[in-house]
């Protein structure tokens, strides 16, 4: 018996024209528990093969069970090993094909499997969950999505952790209401402690799938060559290439937030106030302008800060608008049972510039414990966040160029902040509207392009409350930059009023 290659020191980086980056992404993610939810045809089985054949090849690996939903995709899954293995330079066995007693069907499985001179195995099991029963080592679940008991083969293979196994779930999707997507949806709320990959056929195009296609076929890449590879893929797939390729789920339209969820979270008590000026205001000069606002902050801001309890932490999350849409503050006060309640929310509609930065800076100088902010920096929205990270420090305020990957992310565990009860709003008709606003556009939930602003009382909304809200839960989970001092510039403004 040789090795002529311990597979311990093999580094997959170095094959730049075997891997893509993609799947380099997933060898080298060593998480106990890890999804991929893809596009179809990347070759995604085909890495996990190579890795498969990495991890039970060495003396110190372990076994290798790969679970498909039928025979074919087992079959096709060893042979993929099997040429790992000879890539590898690994000594390993032919492929064997056996009988597998199911003790549940009561007979006999016709399976596949490959054995290694380190003494470990990959084998294709049925997908039943009996079939995970006194195993040790990694399982896969290659399109589970589509097995028929998912729930209770996840459950079965959870049980290999135990034993410091490992185990991956691999599909495209099959429906929103699939427990695979439940299962992805969760571990992006983070309810699950997994990783996750996501693969969207044009995501392997741009890192070198059409060019690994060429090179199979021995055809010579171009742009022009790879753009109509890609629309015929695409029209081949038709209505079902959105899931298919793209990894949205069917029928994923409507409504993000329940209009009950949000109910459920309401808190009577908590005010909205509304600064809001006709256009000539702008006009004024800056010494009148800071007065009336000064005036405004005094009259209705500083009491509800001052009546909020000392010793607790603080956050704040801001969406920005200016002549079209209005910009909403939106801090919360973190509470001895974790419940995050806002004490108010702060709406400005046609406020200048220098105005909603006097009316943020009191907010943040007056907040007990401010440990940061989320802040809209898209568009206009940018000064407002660079001045406040300016002032408050960029471990503090986060400047958020919010894009559909950071909507994927963070609404659903914006969205879990209602589930689990942990955060309170205002009992507000537009703020409830303006999360119904968000809707989940191509598996991305956000507010549509296609949204008509909603005017109220002479002002333009566009579910600006809603993003206010997901910027302070962005920042409540990623932001802990720590309690500094710093000179107020709103009690400095209030001390000299009376001079302007």
């Amino acid at each position: 018996m040789t090795i002529t290659v311990q597979p311990k020191a093999y580094d997959v980086s170095r094959e730049g024209g075997v891997l893509l980056p993609f799947q380099k992404r997933w060898i080298e993610d060593a998480s106990p528990v890890k999804l991929a939810e893809k596009s179809r045809q990347i070759g995604f089985t085909w890495t996990e093969a190579a890795d498969d054949v990495l991890t039970a090849g060495r003396a110190d690996g372990r076994d290798c069970w790969y679970v498909g939903y039928n025979k074919d995709m087992a079959e096709e899954f060893i042979h993929d090993c099997a040429g790992w293995a000879e890539t590898f330079s690994l000594a390993a066995g032919d492929v064997e094909e056996f009988l597998f007693q199911d003790d549940d069907e009561k007979k006999a499985i016709q399976t596949y499997r490959i054995r290694f001179d380190s003494g470990h195995r990959i084998t294709a099991l049925s997908s039943r969950p009996s079939s995970m029963r006194g195993k040790r080592g990694r399982v896969t679940l290659d399109e589970a999505a589509f097995m028929e008991d998912l729930p209770g083969m996840i459950k079965a293979a959870m049980a290999l952790l135990m034993w410091g196994g490992e185990v991956r779930i691999i599909s495209t999707h099959n429906g929103d209401e699939s427990y695979f997507n439940e299962i992805v949806k969760q571990v992006r709320a983070g309810k699950l402690p997994y990783s996750l990959h996501r693969i969207a056929f044009d995501d392997a195009i741009q890192e070198g799938l059409y060019r690994r296609v060429c090179l199979k076929l021995d055809e010579e890449w171009s742009e022009d060559g790879e753009k109509a590879w890609r629309d015929k893929i695409v029209a081949m797939y038709g209505d079902d290439a959105e899931e298919e390729l793209f990894v949205v789920p069917k029928s994923s339209a409507g409504n993000y937030f329940p209009s009950a969820l949000i109910e459920s979270c309401m808190d009577p008590s908590i005010p909205v106030l509304r600064y809001q000026r006709k256009p000539a205001f702008a006009q004024l000069s800056e010494l009148a302008r800071q007065k009336d606002c000064a005036d405004w902050c005094e009259e209705n801001l500083l009491p509800l800060l001052e009546a909020m309890p000392r010793g607790y932490r603080c956050w704040l999350g801001e969406d920005f608008g200016r002549t079209s849409n209005l910009t909403v503050i939106a801090p919360a006060q973190e509470s001895e049972r974790l419940v995050y309640r806002m004490p108010f929310v702060v709406e400005l509609a046609n406020i200048p510039f220098k105005q909603q930065e006097q009316v943020l800076f009191t907010v943040i100088d007056h907040l007990p414990r401010f440990m940061g902010g989320a802040l809209d920096a898209r568009g206009n929205g940018q000064y407002l966040a660079e001045v406040a990270m300016q002032r408050y420090g960029e471990s503090r305020i986060a400047q958020v160029m919010a894009s559909d990957s950071f909507y994927r992310e963070a609404f659903p565990k914006y969205k879990a902040a209602y589930e689990d009860r942990e955060i309170l709003v205002p009992r507000h008709n537009e703020f409830l509207a303006d999360h119904r606003a968000v809707q989940q556009v191509k598996g991305v939930p956000k507010i549509p392009d296609t949204y008509k602003p909603k005017t109220i009382d002479g002002v333009q909304r566009h579910g600006d409350a809603a993003i206010a809200g997901l910027m302070l839960w962005h920042a409540v989970k990623n932001i802990s930059g720590g309690e500094t001092e710093y000179e107020s510039v709103s009690k400095r403004m209030m001390e000299t009023k009376g001079a302007w």
